[in-house]
């Protein structure tokens, strides 16, 4: 045989083997290891190395010649660029595709509902059950001056300012992470025009804050909170105490959940039977129907409310009408 056959013959055996090699390669890169669609979670750590992902891939079932997952990583440039987080990938899913979610960052979110007028204490408890932070690193990070500060917030706490809100937050989120994101939901809802309401009835955002925590905390219904706000507005304008049970119960630790009348008479700074104006600050965190009623309060002349003991309140404009609802509704006498 010819020398140039020779070449020809070696040329095209090593193109067949390259075409073979590829194809197979192209096989093992876009078929999954399983038809199984059930999710499996894995967890990859900051500094995680990528032989210590491809044996957890490989342990979870997920790939297969866990060789070939390694060389098809470098091929694509990838095995330096896999993302710390938490993934739910499926054995359905073919090599190529996990590798591309591993590079993507798709980490699995995790719900996390924060309900209007959660304290900071509860919010931490909320976040702690989710499994994300721990409550202790929750309440240092709300409580933290300096990170306060970088926030723009005028205040000793966030308490107020970490927005009641449905919230998505991956595995590995740290404290500072979650409050960012809460009081940036804050000032989307407490805007420019929000401060220069507030500013023309003569309290700053931290006062309307504060009123808007008592607010929430006074009432469940919506359609009572602009009357709510008006009530205490109105006592704020005549100078009368707020006398309000939620700051009471916000300013004594470890509240057992019966308020007495040795309570409404002990002296904290949030008892607003004792003190004369606002308390120092927010007492929970209040939503934006609570913020509005504030800012945009009823005319309503009222001074008083009292429970109806159905969830809705008897508004009152005088302490004579007032005496006569505690009457008929607390004491049940006509």
């Amino acid at each position: 045989m010819k020398p140039s056959r020779i070449i020809s013959f070696v040329v095209l055996i090593l193109f067949l083997a390259a075409a073979c090699a590829g194809f197979s390669f192209y096989r093992y890169a876009t078929i999954p290891a399983s038809a199984s669609e059930t999710g499996v979670v894995v967890w990859i750590k900051p500094g995680q190395s990528f032989s210590e992902t491809i044996a957890q891939l490989e342990e979870a079932g997920l790939v297969r010649h866990p060789k070939k997952f390694r060389w098809l990583a470098c091929l694509m440039r990838d095995e330096r660029h896999i993302r710390a987080g938490e993934y739910l990938i499926r054995a359905s899913m073919p090599p190529l595709a996990i590798l591309n979610t591993l590079v993507s960052g798709e980490t699995l979110l995790h719900k996390v509902v924060v309900p209007e007028g959660a304290t900071v204490l509860k919010i931490g408890k909320i976040i702690e059950k989710a499994g994300l932070v721990s409550g202790d690193a929750f309440l240092r990070a709300a409580g933290d001056p300096v990170l306060i500060k970088t926030l723009g917030l005028e205040s000793h706490s966030l308490e107020g300012y970490l927005f009641p809100e449905t919230y998505h937050f991956p595995r590995g989120v740290t404290a500072e992470d979650v409050i960012k994101k809460m009081v940036a939901n804050f000032r989307s809802v407490f805007t420019a025009e929000s401060a220069r309401q507030a500013d023309a009835m003569g309290f700053t955002t931290h006062q309307v804050v504060t009123l808007a925590s008592i607010v929430e905390k006074e009432t469940a219904r919506p359609e009572e909170r602009p009357l709510i706000a008006a009530v205490f507005l109105n006592r704020l304008k005549h100078h009368m105490r707020l006398e309000s049970d939620p700051t009471v119960i916000y300013g004594i630790k470890d509240f057992n959940g019966n308020l007495t009348r040795k309570d409404l008479k002990t002296m904290t700074p949030y008892n607003t039977y004792k003190i004369k104006g606002l308390p120092p600050g927010p007492i929970a965190n209040p939503g934006r129907a609570s913020i509005e009623a504030v800012l945009y309060p009823s005319k309503e002349p009222y001074l008083y409310f009292v429970s109806k003991n159905d969830g809705s309140h008897h508004f009152s404009p005088t302490l004579r009408e007032h005496n006569r609802m505690v009457q008929r509704y607390q004491l049940h006498r006509p």
